[in-house]
């Protein structure tokens, strides 16, 4: 990766003009890097640790390829990955996402971040059993809807400081630490995965709104969400710019299918979403 103040003249996708680039990670970053460079690039390969996914050319992109993870770098560019296939690449991007520091915080222990990026242990992604109400983490979780989340989490501490809402015994919220932890390791779900609230964010949500008293999202917010995550995934490379009428005229169909099986009136539930 050149560092851009080497080059204050050259715009970054210039440098990378007809190279061969890799980017570590598959996360967002790395997936909007990827369509950006590959339009200069002479060829992208993309790196992931995730198990479910299928390697290979891309579809949608002649110069797109995703593989596993690197096995082995060598001084000469050579990039190893974890199926034997190589690439000599001419810039690396590490796209493996912030990681977690709180060097402002002395714990003694209490709290700690290990190698997979897991703050814990934590209560609901915010308190740490032995040191709440008076230490608390906002904003924690990942791939979610940030906004709301952060709002909603924030309510529920200024609930707890005030005296409104009082937390469960440091044994009771520890134990239902250890058994998330547990929940995780049984079904498989790796530890860099802590944080991450799909596919329980709404009903993380609705458990946040019900420690203040608040009701909880209504049921289109929840269907329109997922909706809107499938499409992005059916159509990655343009859900931000392409309205695909075929695609909503579906779901809007099937949506009003499964309200009339419902007995609700699809007119209220358009009027209730407008």
């Amino acid at each position: 990766m050149f560092p851009h103040s080497l080059y204050p003249h050259l715009e970054p996708r210039v440098l990378l003009l007809h190279k061969v680039v890799v980017l570590i990670g598959l996360g967002p970053s790395a997936f909007d890097i990827s369509r950006e460079v590959a339009t200069v690039a002479k060829e992208v390969h993309i790196t992931t640790r995730a198990p479910n996914v299928t390697v290979g050319k891309s579809d949608n992109h002649e110069n797109i390829w995703l593989h596993k993870m690197i096995e082995f770098v060598y001084e000469d560019g050579k990039v190893v990955f974890q199926d034997g296939s190589s690439v000599h690449a001419d810039t690396i991007f590490y796209c493996t996402e912030y990681k977690y520091h709180f060097p402002f915080i002395e714990t003694n222990g209490i709290v700690t971040i290990d190698d997979d990026n897991r703050v814990g242990p934590l209560y609901k992604h915010v308190f740490p059993p032995h040191l709440a109400p008076w230490l608390s983490f906002i904003g924690m979780p990942k791939q979610d809807t940030p906004f709301l989340t952060t709002e909603l989490q924030s309510k529920w501490l200024a609930h707890v400081l005030s005296g409104k809402v009082l937390l469960p015994t440091e044994e009771e919220m520890m134990s239902d630490v250890e058994n998330y932890y547990h929940h995780m390791e049984e079904t498989g779900v790796p530890k860099s995965f802590t944080h991450v609230l799909p596919p329980n964010e709404i009903e993380y949500r609705n458990w946040l709104l019900a420690q203040v008293e608040m009701p909880p999202l209504k049921e289109w917010r929840g269907r329109m969400y997922r909706e809107c995550v499938k499409f992005a995934n059916a159509k990655p490379d343009g859900y931000r710019d392409q309205w695909d009428d075929d695609y909503w005229d579906a779901v809007i169909a099937s949506q009003e299918v499964n309200h009339l099986a419902n007995g609700e009136d699809v007119g209220e539930v358009a009027e209730d979403v407008a």
